[in-house]
């Protein structure tokens, strides 16, 4: 007789193999899309941070509009390298955070996670509000409710990415496609023009340039370079969402971030060539990207093309945020850093309490702000310039520690690009420092003081816990049960079987007040009691004050001053009724109880909840 055996690691037909999350995973094309829309948006205020500078310096400033823009995408292209390595070093993800950790010691690491976490909230106030603020541009009767719609952007953009990191790629990959093109297309159309085809736009609109300014200083190049510096936020998102990606994860991650710099760099230069085409002068009420669209297409259906496509990038580019915060703070709360709460993952690979985090946060902001990009604008980019250059030192002591192929150059790139982002940083925070950066200052070393009185509080946990270390082997005591009953009813019976199954004794007990009305409803349970006998005894708990939970912890601590070595389980009963509401209708005595019990004594609380169906 022969025996037919399975193979091992062999699959039975018509099962499905596990589902190990991959599909719910990003992949490089997805990554962009999920990733990378705060960056692609970025060009809609980049270019014209610079020229608004540079105007101070009046048109001979502006003919400077295309130097400091390659000198952008130069960094651009450090930074680009640079997280390239971060991810191959890093693949756990945490970008700037990972690598400080790593090279530069605890706290410079919890500061560029502070300067992550407080960019990334800003990064959804800022794009909820500058999507907006271009809406209702178009529909001015639409002002007066900018808030709520608003919050209706970021409700929306929550729950798609509730629904896991891919669905909101898969939602967000159509209005990338059609931002993207239409700024090729605009810049390509753009340099084949002599002149602009339509002023249109800028009529009748004042202008800001200044008229006396005959020189530029190094002082005003760097502020143009600084505050062009904006257009690079969120280059750091796709390293720090590294195990996003499918695998190979290094790999896809690495690939969309070549892309999302090729991408960035060709749109920056582009429109920045254009600016200088048509000697492009920025006026009030009226951005820089729509005078290139007028000058490039004419006022027509591709200018509006152009508009509402950056409309809806600059409300969903939010989606950066969402994708990569929720990382970061699982790895804080692995780190111990933040509640370990951060670090569950629901179903699609969804970190859904950084996510819900993000968005009460960032609901709060935009309250506060009551829904004006230009409250929020200041506090925006100065964490991002500092995660920059905190990431680029620490990659100069990665190099330097692992001296590999070619780290001599290396560490000199990473070093002039933590030069550049420093300096970017200091100017920025100086320069609108009075306008609200100095709240970020403020807020940075107290995000800083809070991960750390996390890290203690989880310390003291772990020590008490015994964390680390082998424990005494388990031994049975002798235990008790005390159960809380006021009445006979099914419930008690369900409570005190339960309950002798837990223990070797079991004792039930109820309080009685001096109130004759009391007393009666004592002497009637007491004689029901001895009638039922239900082979548990019933102890009277005698408080001259009307209170539930205290006699019940007192009697718990006499038991166990005087029964040494016992353990004792408090056992209390409680209805689940069918329906939600109907919870409304209990008396809450369960939770009064086992909060006095939790309070003043040692024991074991088990609460019982009995459906009623």
């Amino acid at each position: 007789m022969s025996v037919l055996t399975a193979e091992p690691d062999a699959v039975p037909v018509g099962d499905e193999p596990p589902d190990t999350g991959e599909r719910h995973r990003l992949t490089a094309v997805t990554g962009l899309a999920a990733l990378s829309l705060d960056a692609m948006a970025s060009v809609a205020y980049g270019p014209e941070a610079i020229v608004l500078v540079l105007a101070a310096a009046g048109a001979h400033g502006l003919g400077f509009t295309l130097p400091v823009t390659l000198a952008i995408a130069a960094l651009l292209a450090v930074l680009v390298a640079s997280y390239r390595q971060v991810i191959a070093a890093f693949p756990d993800g945490g970008g700037s955070y990972a690598v400080a950790k790593t090279h530069l010691g605890a706290r410079t690491s919890l500061v560029a996670a502070a300067s992550l976490v407080l960019d990334y909230v800003l990064n959804v106030a800022v794009a909820v509000t500058a999507g907006v603020a271009a809406l209702t541009s178009a529909f001015p009767a639409l002002y007066a409710d900018r808030l709520w719609l608003c919050l209706a952007v970021l409700v929306l953009i929550t729950a798609v990415n509730l629904r896991g990191i891919v669905e909101s790629a898969k939602a967000f990959i159509v209005p990338t496609v059609v931002f993207v093109g239409s700024i090729f297309v605009l810049i390509v159309v753009g340099l084949f023009r002599s002149e602009p085809v339509s002023t249109a736009t800028a009529a009748g609109h004042a202008s800001v340039l200044s008229d006396n300014a005959t020189t530029v200083g190094a002082l005003l190049l760097l502020k143009a370079f600084a505050s062009g510096c904006s257009a690079l936020t969120g280059v750091e998102a796709i390293a720090n969402a590294v195990p996003s990606f499918r695998v190979p994860r290094v790999k896809r991650a690495q690939h969309a971030e070549v892309a999302l710099g090729a991408v960035l760099g060709v749109m920056l230069i582009g429109l920045s060539a254009l600016i200088s085409r048509f000697h492009l002068q920025p006026v009030e009420g009226v951005t820089v990207l729509a005078q290139l669209a007028d000058a490039a297409f004419g006022h027509n259906w591709a200018f509006y093309v152009i508009q509402f496509a950056t409309m809806i990038l600059l409300a969903l580019s939010a989606n950066t945020s969402f994708g990569g915060l929720p990382v970061l703070l699982k790895l804080l709360a692995r780190d111990n850093y933040l509640p370990h709460v951060f670090m569950l993952k629901a179903d699609r690979q969804v970190h859904r309490h950084g996510v819900l985090a993000l968005a009460v946060v960032s609901a709060a902001l935009l309250v506060f702000s009551g829904g004006d990009t230009n409250t929020l604008v200041p506090l925006f980019a100065i964490g991002v310039f500092v995660g920059f250059t905190i990431a680029q030192i620490g990659m100069v002591r990665h190099w330097r520690l692992e001296k590999g192929p070619g780290w001599q150059g290396k560490a000199v790139l990473n070093g002039f690009g933590g030069l550049l982002t420093g300096v970017s940083a200091i100017v920025v925070t100086a320069t609108k420092f009075e306008e609200g950066a100095w709240l970020i200052v403020i807020a940075l070393p107290l995000l800083v003081a809070a991960f750390e009185t996390v890290r203690r509080a989880y310390t003291r946990i772990g020590e008490r816990l015994g964390l680390g270390r082998i424990p005494e082997v388990p031994h049975r005591d002798r235990s008790v049960v005390i159960v809380p009953v006021s009445s006979i009813s099914r419930l008690t019976s369900e409570a005190l079987t339960a309950a002798a199954s837990l223990g070797d004794e079991v004792r039930a007990v109820t309080v009685c007040y001096p109130d004759p009305e009391d007393r009666a409803a004592l002497y009637a349970l007491e004689l029901a009691w001895a009638e039922w006998d239900p082979g548990v005894p019933l102890v009277r708990l005698n408080c001259e004050r009307r209170s539930l939970g205290r006699p019940i912890a007192a009697y718990v601590r006499e038991v166990a001053a005087t029964e040494p070595g016992t353990r004792v389980t408090v056992l209390i009963p409680e209805t689940e009724p069918e329906r939600l509401w109907q919870r409304l209708l209990q008396n809450q005595r369960g939770a009064v109880v086992a909060h006095a019990v939790r309070r003043e004594t040692d024991a074991v609380i088990c609460r019982l909840r009995f459906r009623l169906l």
